[in-house]
């Protein structure tokens, strides 16, 4: 994390640094990234950035710490669903804006893998922890699986639909006016889910006359 020194700088200058030090760790890596380079953009000698930070690891981490906030304000808190469809319909709200943030945000894009693989717990796997919990209250999601598990890979699985979503969008662009392929990611990542979670979820959706892969 930032010395003392840097979080006394003015807001405005403290995030000009870390905004330069995000751009060239999304374009050349976060092991690839040059520290001299990135303090010199940034205009900081290297007297003043060894007030400010430890070094590059110390660097990286404050900006990867930021991404990963945002990816978090993105998804929104999970509350309590009312009922299945009521999960479904949040699962699927809070899956469509974490892409959309990440489709136009490219630099968080590039640095999400890293931002999300360096948290073995704290508020990234506390939001799936508390997605999990809700669908087994509501009989959503097994309870014969070790809690812990379900919840890492739950994550694991939205981590992977994201950026399998995001890199067809690239790899195949749309017009404008056509948008972004949420409907097709979003049944596509629930059938995923339903597979992990067990049969009572897909159960449930068939007894009621539903599409199991409709999360809208």
């Amino acid at each position: 994390m930032p010395l003392p020194r840097f979080d006394r700088l003015p807001a405005e200058r403290r995030e000009l640094i870390l905004a330069v030090a995000r751009r060239h760790f999304a374009e050349h890596g976060t092991e690839g990234a040059s520290y001299n380079k990135i303090i010199e953009a940034a205009g900081v000698s290297k007297t003043a950035a060894y007030h400010y930070f430890d070094g590059r690891e110390d660097l990286l981490t404050a900006v990867l710490d930021r991404v990963l906030g945002r990816l978090l304000d993105a998804l929104g808190p999970w509350a309590p669903a009312r009922d299945q469809a009521d999960f479904r319909s949040r699962f699927a709200a809070g899956s469509a804006a974490l892409a959309t943030h990440l489709r136009d945000h490219p630099e968080d894009l590039a640095l999400a893998d890293a931002a999300i693989g360096r948290t073995h717990a704290g508020p990234w796997l506390a939001w799936f922890e508390a997605l999990v919990t809700d669908g087994q209250r509501l009989g959503m999601i097994r309870t014969d699986v070790d809690h812990g598990l379900l919840v890492s890979a739950t994550a694991a699985v939205i981590r992977a639909a994201d950026a399998w979503a995001l890199a067809r969008m690239t790899a195949e662009p749309r017009p404008e006016a056509a948008g972004f392929p949420e409907d097709e990611s979003s049944a596509q990542l629930w059938r995923l889910l339903l597979g992990l979670w067990g049969g009572a979820a897909a159960n449930a959706a068939a007894t009621a006359g539903e599409d199991p892969t409709d999360a809208r």
